[in-house]
């Protein structure tokens, strides 16, 4: 969602005169509140999930769907029933980027009992619910990725023609009705991208080549207002051409922030789970078809990180550099580019553009320098959108500056400090899964995180590879049923904790001597070994069934976790489907495909009332196994290498409860 700041938003030319202003005091706000709150301690480690919905209308009569651009009314009757509601499941409702979509979190984070984890499906299904009941009868919130003729025709109720000579996207397929009406930071955005890229954003997917697809793939926008032809130009042959920050912020995600005991573990987690973010990535596939095509991509990332592409021409390296100050690798939507603890240095391999002085104003001020490197990186990039009453500011108490440009890097991974005036901690966010279709999937999803953090503080698991390396695999992970057919870069031994003895002084200089014997450390290998692991591997799940195995845990809360993980375990095999292959192979048996990409109104719309039956009852068996008769008596069982490959390592003792991983409670404030 972002920083959601209220006020009158300025133009662009007027928010790039700020720039500087932004930064400088956008670090100086950073200063103020790591020196507060550098040495907060002890906090529990909470954590919470964030679902994205939306919300679809079905025209049974003339075998249609649409995407229902009702979220402000929907909002509003959510927060109303929200506050009238004393259960201790309730939600707490975010708006989006489009009017089609709401956000729903726990009203509550949960905390560290074991226990927690067998209330996050419930809330997930009861938040679900809460939407279908302000909704009409022929209305219904789904958890979809993207909807697949986003862009496509007349894709929305009621129904807009794109104005691609004025507005915010001037889209030639997304019309600006389409973008959330409720607060002004999402059309600014959307302008404020364009206009300082100086073009509009240009979106190439490859199109699935089926049978019947021509080759090559071309479209024809001249019935479709392409002014100066700039779409004729963009498109690239065999490839599905979209225009506008809306194909991509308009697509659905499933995200998880955990509270951290305190800034270092907070440093270590982001790390650490920085290499899951392909996997998961992967794992979790759910979008393979755009504007009407079926892609050859499974994942919404290079959509969407394509989508809020705000760099120029020069900062892309097409022009010498004269007006811009750096040439930017990146998109502000894609991988991390550097770790954040000392002794990951060596393995921030890449080439990290950074803005010297925000570096030597960091370090001059007490940061260390491979957190002053982070943040250095990030504000190489100019705020996109700014509000006139709130450019001067109290440096001291606010932080809108910082969050400025902070929220606006939209990375794989967040580090995210303890909010000005609040009792919330040092926060890490994974944000790379897709949505799933079922609220027991989004729970197995979101819990199997969590689980890992807790593996990974009690074990003291290592999972650190190159950067480069996670860049690689983020490009696989984008990839046509990567999770089954595609392998990626993984770290051999997860079990050694230590790195390179002198990375903790290592700089720049001395890289090469301090780093000799990293590319021994990985290989490359099948989501299905990473997760279930291999004769030479342990396995994520095996990590996670040990850890389970030393803690106290109801019969009840063990019989969900195992299904969750039994999910997990049987997507990373390929024994059941990912949602993007289920999705692909629904197109494929339907009556009017055409072998030809093709996805018309009526596939879209007896796929989505597949896809809302089966989000009702969560049963389809290429996709979900029977998991509500589950008991003590039918648990599948433990995996059995556990303490084979643990004795063969020798990895000490079995992992002790620490404070951050045992204490019950709840923050009042939240922590997402």
């Amino acid at each position: 969602m972002g920083l959601l700041t209220e006020g009158s938003p300025l133009s662009w030319e007027d928010t790039k005169k700020y720039a500087d202003h932004v930064r400088k005091h956008g670090i100086q706000q950073f200063l103020n509140l790591y020196h507060k709150r550098q040495g907060r301690t002890k906090d529990v480690l909470y954590w919470g999930d964030e679902v994205e919905y939306q919300l679809v209308k079905f025209d049974h009569a003339n075998r249609r769907v649409h995407l229902a651009l009702s979220t402000q009314d929907v909002l509003k009757k959510l927060k109303e029933n929200a506050e009238k509601s004393d259960h201790e499941s309730r939600a707490a409702w975010h708006p989006e980027y489009a009017e089609y979509m709401v956000e729903g979190t726990p009203g509550k984070p949960y905390g560290g009992l074991v226990a927690h984890f067998n209330v996050v499906e419930a809330n997930m299904r009861r938040r679900r619910q809460d939407i279908q009941s302000v909704l009409n009868t022929d209305e219904a919130p789904l958890s979809l990725t993207v909807f697949p003729r986003l862009g496509a025709g007349n894709f929305t109720d009621p129904p807009y023609t794109p104005n691609p000579e004025s507005g915010a996207s001037r889209s030639i397929f997304f019309p600006d009705e389409a973008i959330n009406s409720g607060h002004p930071r999402f059309k600014t955005l959307t302008r404020n991208i364009r206009e300082r890229r100086k073009e509009k954003v240009c979106i190439n997917v490859p199109v699935f080549k089926d049978t019947k697809t021509p080759s090559p793939f071309t479209e024809d926008f001249s019935s479709m207002d392409d002014v100066n032809g700039e779409a004729k130009r963009s498109a690239k042959p065999d490839h599905i051409y979209m225009d506008c920050m809306g194909f991509g912020m308009g697509c659905c995600c499933l995200q998880v922030t955990f509270q951290a005991c305190n800034i270092t573990e907070g440093r270590l987690l982001y790390d650490q789970l920085a290499p899951l973010c392909p996997i998961m990535l992967a794992l979790s596939a759910a979008s393979p078809i755009y504007r009407g095509y079926l892609a050859d991509i499974d994942t919404r990332w290079p959509v969407i990180s394509q989508s809020v592409d705000d760099r120029t021409r020069e900062e892309r390296g097409l022009e010498p550099l004269k007006e811009d100050r750096f040439r930017i690798s990146k998109s502000r939507y894609d991988s991390i580019s550097s770790y954040l603890s000392p002794g990951s240095f060596c393995y921030s391999d890449i080439d990290l553009t950074m803005d010297t002085e925000i570096f030597d104003t960091l370090v001059n001020g007490g940061v260390d320098k491979m957190l002053a490197r982070h943040l250095a990186h990030l504000f190489i990039r100019d705020p996109i959108s700014l509000f006139g009453e709130n450019i001067n500011q109290n440096d001291e108490e606010d932080t809108d500056h910082f969050e400025n440009i902070q929220s606006t890097n939209w990375q794989t991974m967040r580090f995210k400090p303890p909010p000005a005036n609040s009792n919330i901690g040092w926060r890490v966010e994974f944000r790379p899964m897709e949505t799933q279709l079922t609220d027991f999937e989004n729970a197995a999803y979101t819990v199997f995180i969590v689980l890992l953090t807790r593996v990974i503080l009690s074990y003291k698991l290592n999972f650190i590879i190159p950067i480069s390396k996670v860049d690689e695999n983020m490009q696989t992970a984008f990839k046509r049923d990567a999770a089954v057919k595609k392998e990626f870069y993984f770290r051999k031994d997860i079990l050694t904790e230590s790195s390179p003895s002198e990375a903790t002084k290592c700089s720049s200089q001395c890289r090469i001597e301090c780093c000799v014997g990293i590319d021994d450390e990985y290989r490359l290998m099948s989501t299905n070994e990473i997760i279930n692991g291999s004769d030479d591997f342990v396995g994520l799940l095996t990590m996670i069934n040990t850890y389970l195995g030393s803690m106290e845990c109801d019969v009840e809360t063990q019989c969900t976790l195992q299904q969750y993980l039994r999910l997990i375990s049987k997507r990373a095999s390929g024994e059941l489907k990912t949602t993007a292959r289920w999705i692909r192979d629904q197109v494929a048996d339907h009556p009017e495909y055409k072998q030809d990409s093709v996805i018309s109104e009526g596939i879209t719309y007896d796929l989505l009332k597949k896809v809302s039956k089966v989000s009702q009852e969560e049963t389809e068996p290429s996709l979900l196994f029977s998991h509500h008769t589950m008991t003590k008596e039918t648990l599948p069982p433990a995996i059995t290498n556990t303490e084979k490959y643990l004795n063969k390592k020798n990895p000490g003792p079995r992992p002790e409860n620490n404070t951050a991983s045992t204490t019950n409670g709840f923050d009042e404030d939240g922590c997402c």
